[in-house]
């Protein structure tokens, strides 16, 4: 199964994009529905709600007057709050109650309005925004829900910023064309990466890995996806985890680098390493295969000091390297030894830079490639355990 928090602002066309994947084969949970039963009438919720704000909230007909509750709660962020603490968990359950119920090839797409602002992305295999510039929702406000622009501008002042939605999106469905546009552009979505998403998470499988080292310039979001899928990664580590950390070549700001997010978890053991196993799977990142001795270093020739379990993406939109290692291993220390030298040393970072290039002209093949950088590694280690000693570092440790 593949889940997939659908959201956009208010007017953004979200409703478009949920229908579309319907008619493509999703089932669809809609948490404004939901909202809406678990305060229907003679529900537990219902009575909490009028025991909150008053009897009076209750119409002759049973049902809850929404509109008057909403001027109760609008602009009053402890009322809001209330509101918040009664319906949230009514709703989360009933979504659980809804996935729970759909098929194990289902891609379930959850119409989550308030994903960003209750941070719920890390739950989902993958978060779906559908963008609109702000005056063009305010006109669609206005001419299809005949709201007055003050009220449209007042709703999409109430909501998360673009700039905090932006940055929860793995995907981005850009709704300021013409509807055909969208549709195709959801169509390919659905076709392309939910599709072929869904049946490597099922089968534990990971997407098509580019066997060609191509190096290209630095992605000023790589950090920003990275803090996505570590959150990911976090949620499903659960009480073994000892911190996700963003490594390799991708941490390392204004340097050219394979377009592969490095993931690093600590754990306390190996034991726990293969205990995280299924969340992970379960969370779109299947074991590659267990690593014996990972890249051993001429100042440590000890194997058993460089284990790990290596673990990779099992989306086709996404490529990831996710390197499970015991905290305080050598393994362990390395990744975060050199990320943390070569971000405070941008002349190292540059020679760095150039190794690859050098070395990606010669050896096309992913596997050369890294072997060719090798001896440069070996070289590089002394002067970054000098700059580790001279400036004190010390890799962050979690219990």
């Amino acid at each position: 199964m593949l889940r997939v928090g659908l959201t956009g602002g208010i007017g953004s066309g979200k409703s478009t994009v949920a229908r579309r994947l319907v008619e493509r084969g999703a089932v669809l949970i809609d948490a404004d529905v939901i909202a809406r039963e678990v305060v229907g009438p003679r529900t537990p919720g219902l009575q909490a709600v009028l025991a909150e704000f008053g009897e009076d909230l209750q119409a002759p007909d049973g049902l809850l007057d929404r509109a008057a509750l909403a001027r109760l709660v609008f602009g009053d962020e402890n009322r809001r709050q209330a509101l918040n603490t009664i319906v949230h968990p009514l709703v989360a359950a009933r979504r659980a109650e809804l996935v729970d119920a759909a098929a194990p090839d289902a891609v379930v797409v959850e119409d989550i309005p308030l994903l960003v602002e209750n941070d719920l992305g890390a739950a989902f295999h993958l978060v779906v925004v559908v963008h609109a510039p702000p005056e063009e929702r305010v006109r669609r406000l206005v001419a299809e829900r005949g709201m007055t622009a003050d009220d449209a501008w007042a709703r999409i002042r109430s909501q998360a910023a673009d700039d905090a939605r932006l940055a929860a999106a793995d995907v981005l469905l850009d709704n300021s064309g013409r509807r055909h546009q969208l549709l195709g552009e959801v169509d390919r979505l659905w076709r392309e990466r939910l599709v072929p998403f869904e049946r490597n998470v099922r089968t534990r499988t990971v997407a098509g890995r580019d066997e060609a080292a191509v190096l290209v310039p630095h992605d000023a979001t790589w950090p920003v996806q990275a803090a996505r899928l570590a959150a990911r990664v976090r949620l499903a580590a659960g009480r073994h985890g000892l911190g996700v950390e963003h490594v390799g070549s991708t941490a390392v700001p204004d340097i050219r680098a394979k377009d592969v997010i490095d993931l690093q978890l600590a754990v306390r053991s190996l034991e726990n390493a293969d205990a995280v196993r299924a969340g992970l799977e379960d969370a779109g990142f299947p074991l590659v295969r267990e690593v014996r001795a990972d890249r051993p270093k001429v100042a440590d020739p000890d194997p058993t000091h460089w284990q790990k379990r290596f673990h990779g993406s099992a989306d086709p939109g996404r490529r990831v390297n996710l390197h499970v290692r015991e905290q305080g291993s050598q393994g362990w220390r390395y990744a975060l030894l050199f990320r943390d030298w070569l971000r405070a040393e941008p002349d190292e970072a540059r020679a760095y830079e150039a190794e690859k290039l050098r070395r990606a002209e010669v050896h096309s093949a992913i596997a050369d490639y890294a072997e060719a950088k090798e001896p440069w590694f070996d070289a590089a280690l002394p002067r970054a355990e000098a700059w580790a000693n001279r400036t004190s570092w010390r890799p962050a440790r979690r219990e």
